[in-house]
């Protein structure tokens, strides 16, 4: 059980002076470059993003290397500083695989303590020439078994909806043994893995269906744990869901300062401005949420499995609040296809249930601090 108090540092939840201004310079650089039309453009191509894009992200503000130590190609800078570019990239709909790739390979890589697959891999995930993403994790029995093949390894069987997996050049997959779960470095070839884009509500975040048949595999550290790097994932997502928030929120208010109804704005009427409070009451609770589960993943503190399910129930629900709100306020222009708040809905939908939905973390927080004798599933 954990304890009900939290143990981090109060001040370790304010923005530091590098952070606010590595915030200054992504607001600008997304701005510039993944506005809503590029995001739309981009999504019809076959990668799904703007790969030029991608390597400069990388290479000129380094945001790929932030959370990754130097040994390994990084900047050595923490989880904080990542969060602070995963809630602009959220406020953005920057649609890159960043998640599956920076935070969960990575984050499955370096917890693992395989300083084989770290000097292998990370570098190069550091630099944004690999692509990386995870299977199976989010599973009490993978659906992925490996087995011996001569004096190696391979995988079978499939894993579903896997982040970014048609495309990633690695896949960090949890499988079967006989000897229980284990993590293992795969990087697909079409002849012994078969992967089958999903149709999903949010485009900007595609996800496939991958099927392995015999495909050589590398052993990862030695167990199949992923609880932490999961986590990592959920704290990461509340932060992308705080900068989304954030965006549809600035959105609305200057929409509702603007839009003339009786001869004045909009936004002088009483119901329209009790609505936009209560979005920006629950965009603080978001943030502070937010805030403690990424100082958590930082300090790799304890706490962690309790912020992260805070925040994901938190985030999620400020998120499906804000962007319904996007659209109500918009009135008949909210509703159409050409206004970028629809983009912003299906992701606050389709990120509500990605690591679990706020009723499962509800009840995986009630089983942490001792509430119910049934863990949550």
């Amino acid at each position: 059980m954990h304890h009900r108090h939290p143990d981090i540092d109060p001040q370790l939840l304010s923005e530091t002076e590098e952070q606010r201004e590595l915030r200054s310079v992504l607001r600008d650089f997304f701005t510039e470059e993944s506005g809503p039309e590029d995001v739309r453009k981009h999504l019809a191509t076959p990668r799904g993003h703007d790969e030029t894009l991608w390597a400069r992200l990388a290479g000129e503000i380094g945001v790929h290397g932030l959370a990754i130590p130097e040994e390994f190609g990084g900047s050595g800078f923490t989880f904080a500083e990542l969060a602070v570019a995963l809630e602009e990239a959220g406020r953005a709909l920057y649609c890159a695989p960043l998640l599956p790739t920076v935070v969960l390979a990575a984050h499955a890589l370096l917890n693992s303590q395989d300083q084989q697959a770290c000097e292998r891999y990370l570098p190069r995930i550091a630099d944004g020439t690999l692509t990386a993403t995870v299977a199976g994790f989010d599973e009490d029995e993978p659906g992925v078994g490996a087995e011996r093949s001569g004096p190696g390894w391979v995988l079978r069987g499939a894993a579903d909806f896997v982040l970014d997996g048609a495309g990633a050049d690695l896949i960090v997959v949890r499988a079967r043994t006989t000897e229980g779960t284990r993590l293992f470095a795969c990087e697909p070839a079409e002849d012994t893995c078969s992967r089958t884009p999903r149709r999903v509500l949010d485009e900007t975040r595609r996800q496939a269906l991958v099927e392995f048949r015999g495909a050589p595999a590398t052993p990862v550290g030695e167990s199949g744990e992923v609880t932490a790097a999961l986590d990592a994932g959920r704290a990461a997502l509340a932060a992308e869901q705080v900068g989304g928030s954030g965006h549809a929120l600035d959105a609305t208010v200057e929409f509702v300062a603007q839009r003339q109804q009786f001869g004045r704005p909009i936004g002088s009427f009483q119901a329209v401005k009790h609505r936009l409070a209560d979005v920006l009451v629950a965009l603080e609770a978001a943030r502070s949420a937010s805030a403690y589960a990424t100082a958590c993943v930082a300090l790799a503190s304890p706490q962690l499995p309790v912020a992260a399910s805070a925040a994901a129930a938190v985030c999620s629900e400020t998120y499906r609040l804000a962007t319904a709100e996007y659209v109500q306020l918009h009135g008949g222009i909210g509703f159409t296809w050409e206004h970028p708040a629809h983009l912003y809905v299906r992701r606050a939908r389709s990120s509500e249930v990605l690591f679990g939905t706020a009723d499962h973390h509800r009840t995986r927080l009630a089983e942490l601090v001792g509430l119910t004798t049934h863990p949550a599933a």
